[in-house]
């Protein structure tokens, strides 16, 4: 009995070191990768375990960003009716009911993005991408676009209105993170690897100006620029490709007279030239958020939503949030988009230990979108940057935000997944 207790034992560390030098196991018995010092994998001759199918606690941030958000679009809309500039057509439950039918789509539409391996989202990266140019450029042609207080930014769909721009985002985030995975030389030849993108990513700028949407074009071009800098592009490339961005940037608010008096107006909201014209909305936006000092005034029982505020169910919705559920709240909403873009990123660090460049660098990517978008409508609403059109991720009301924002976040969750499976010895 011990003789034949100890042959196993033997025959099994046997097993272990071939698998460690790169033999072929002799038994139909599965390797496991094993997470040691930090980053780095080594393989044991352990049988795989059962598999929990995604990150759980990534999911209920997001569900909980997600109904707290519905909640705050109906608290923030409720009044909309009573607004004559409104026009009639409108109930109390407008809003609500479309933004639970937004998310309801969203979410079916998640869980078909989910069933997708990132080895087809790879392959199709270069098609998501020019589909949005298609959509970009049909935007901007009479009857087709949507205009709405001087932009053409929609489609409409009948359901919903869908904003190309959204889409846009996921489109170059593919397909930069597909690029830099097939121009791993960009250290050797920068601007030769690097100059496509560049053109691609102007293109898209160029037709989001069109529109105009600024902000979209600020958020694709961080994106960019983020899965540039994880791609392999050294610091002092990134950081003179990020001044020259921002000398763009400037050059652009500096030949608009209506960006400079955004850019005035947050100066200085307060002012009589200001208070009534482009500082109105971030005026009262603090109004808002001073009112509700610590704890808030309630659920419901914002004023600036009475038709103060102008788009407090998208863009000023953290305002309301700071109304109603005063500094407690805003802090809270902070804390959750911080652990979430933490997590996201996590999960990108770990597909790319693993040398799934390509799954690592979209699951970073998510995180970049995610976290500067939802940075720049706080910092908006909290008087911290100038008044820009970006809505809180998974909260603001927007049918086609949130549809790609769920999109987004389920392949993050599928890259976690395909993580697990590779971790626990299985094949994708």
């Amino acid at each position: 009995m011990a003789t034949s207790i100890k042959a196993s034992f033997m025959q099994r560390m046997k097993q272990g070191f071939g698998r460690l030098l790169g033999a072929e196991p002799e038994t139909g018995m599965d390797a496991l990768p094993v997470r040691v010092h930090g980053t780095e994998f080594t393989r044991t001759a352990a049988s795989p375990v059962h598999v929990k199918g995604f990150d759980q606690p990534l999911v209920w941030v997001t569900f909980a960003l997600m109904m707290f958000g519905l909640v705050m679009v109906y608290s923030a809309s409720i009044a909309i009716p009573d607004n004559p500039r409104m026009g009639a057509g409108y109930t109390q439950t407008h809003f609500l009911i479309r933004h639970t039918l937004s998310l309801f789509v969203a979410f079916v539409a998640a869980l078909l993005a989910f069933q997708i391996p990132l080895n087809t989202w790879e392959r199709i990266a270069p098609w998501v991408f020019i589909a949005s140019i298609v959509l970009l450029i049909a935007v901007l042609i009479p009857f087709i676009g949507k205009s709405v207080n001087g932009a053409r930014r929609w489609i409409g769909l009948g359901f919903m209105n869908f904003q190309p721009s959204e889409l846009a985002k996921w489109g170059v985030l593919l397909y930069a993170a597909n690029y830099m995975v097939r121009k791993m030389d960009v250290k050797e030849n920068f601007f030769a690897a690097v100059t496509p993108m560049g053109v691609a990513v102007t293109v898209v700028g160029l037709l989001l100006l069109s529109e105009p949407d600024m902000g979209a074009f600020m958020v694709i071009a961080v994106i960019a620029m983020g899965i540039l800098f994880l791609g392999g592009v050294n610091a002092r490339m990134f950081f003179l490709i990020a001044a020259a961005l921002i000398g763009v940037f400037g050059l652009i608010i500096a030949s608009s007279e209506w960006r400079r008096e955004r850019i005035f107006a947050y100066l200085d909201p307060w002012s009589m030239e200001h208070a009534l014209g482009k500082g109105y909305q971030l005026s009262h936006s603090l109004i808002a958020i001073g009112r509700g000092e610590i704890f808030g005034v309630g659920l419901g029982g914002s004023v600036e939503k009475l038709h103060w505020l102008p788009e407090a169910h998208t863009d000023f919705l953290l305002a309301v949030i700071g109304e109603e559920f005063g500094f407690v709240g805003v802090v809270a909403v902070i804390g959750l988009f911080m652990w979430l873009t933490r997590r996201i990123m996590y999960i990108g660090r770990q597909a790319i230990a693993m040398d799934r460049v390509f799954a690592g660098l979209v699951a970073q990517g998510v995180g970049i979108w995610m976290g500067f978008q939802s940075f720049i409508n706080m910092g908006v609403n909290l008087g911290a940057l100038p008044t820009k059109g970006l809505t809180l991720p998974l909260m603001s009301y927007g049918g086609s935000a949130i549809l790609l924002n769920l999109i987004a976040i389920a392949v993050v969750l599928r890259v976690d997944f395909e993580n697990r499976v590779v971790m626990h010895g299985g094949r994708l």
